[in-house]
């Protein structure tokens, strides 16, 4: 059974929150709080296993609350966002930066054509996220200040033209740090799918920004590709590499592992596109989407990296690419901006 914290300033989204995770067998929901001091209380009273965190609270707001938490009594924070402005976008990846593994929409109400998607997907992600038992956070530097292992010459037979990055849950923390530890003069593009609910990938780019040294857009169809530029795929399209390997192609194309955009539909065009002049990069998530592709990577001689299972709020994707054998190196986020750097700027 998982055992529930719902925390909303607003009664009415309390008890409409309750009433549907409270449908699901599998789910007891064992207290709710109207601000975020009631929610450090009752995270430390009823030991939930996961909590549902508004944003805009009186008293103590989500971002203050979900910091408290996670140094007080880290457990897995699921921020929910009623409104997908811009400020609450903003607001909600400071959680994240704050701990918070994931951050959904809430569901509309009944009686609106999305409702039963919307809350299915809503009380699926909840429980998945209950089994994030321990919410890990890694250290901005390298503890043991050692440089990431020289990938071997054979793996870089000419050089590096493309990275590809994939991540899911845990992801946006992670691809932060990397962008942010690479320098400006970054000599190539770089494609990033992120898994994340409808309506966040906009302002998930613009938080991006704030501290990446590269540009980083929202890719666009027929956008020209550019070096020291990072690309994120769009809701609902595929994002691709033109054959030629010059262009982005956007498609709307049947869901690959359940997902639009893929990570195995990027992976798979990058190694058509560029095949050993690419580096393929496979982060935190959970399943399986894009492990087979990074093997088609490392097998058309690219360098591929996976992010280490210390460092991953979840290593489901890392570790079937591992089980294949597709990874040459399995890295810390920060050695991940390393090894990229010393791959792309590879003479």
């Amino acid at each position: 059974m998982v055992k529930v914290l719902i925390v909303d300033d607003s009664a009415s989204v309390r008890m409409f929150l309750r009433e549907l995770l409270a449908a699901d067998p599998e789910i007891e929901v064992i207290g709710t709080a109207a601000d975020g001091e009631e929610a450090v209380e009752a995270v430390e009273r009823f030991n939930p296993d996961v909590v549902t965190m508004d944003i805009y609270m009186p008293r103590m707001n989500g971002l203050i609350a979900t910091r408290q938490i996670m140094e007080t009594h880290p457990i897995p924070i699921v921020v929910v966002s009623g409104d997908l402005d811009a400020e609450e976008v903003a607001s909600t990846f400071r959680a994240m930066e704050a701990g918070a593994v994931t951050a959904l929409p809430r569901p509309q109400g009944p009686g609106h054509p999305d409702h039963e998607t919307e809350a299915r997907t809503f009380v699926q992600t909840v429980k998945l996220m209950a089994e994030v038992k321990v919410v890990r956070r890694w250290p901005r530097r390298d503890k043991q200040g050692s440089s990431p292992p020289e990938p071997r010459q054979t793996m870089i037979p000419a050089p590096v033209k493309a990275v590809a990055i994939g991540a899911s849950t845990g992801g946006p923390m992670v691809l932060q740090t990397i962008l942010a530890g690479l320098r400006e003069d970054f000599p190539v593009p770089v494609l990033i799918v992120q898994h994340m609910a409808m309506g966040f990938i906009e302002g998930f780019a613009k938080w991006l920004n704030l501290t990446s040294a590269l540009p980083v857009h929202i890719a666009a169809n027929g956008e020209r590709l550019l070096p020291g530029h990072a690309y994120v795929a769009p809701d609902g399209c595929h994002m691709l590499v033109e054959e030629e390997g010059t262009t982005i192609a956007l498609k709307s194309t049947p869901p690959e592992n359940g997902l639009r955009p893929s990570v195995s539909a990027l992976f798979r065009s990058v190694a058509q596109a560029y095949g050993a002049q690419a580096v393929g990069v496979l982060l935190t998530g959970m399943g399986s989407d894009g492990a087979m592709e990074l093997k088609r990577l490392k097998d058309a001689g690219a360098v591929t990296i996976v992010q280490d299972r210390e460092s991953s709020v979840i290593h489901g994707m890392p570790g079937e690419a591992l089980k294949l054998e597709a990874a040459t190196h399995s890295l810390s986020p920060d050695r991940i901006a390393i090894a990229l750097t010393g791959l792309a700027m590879e003479k």
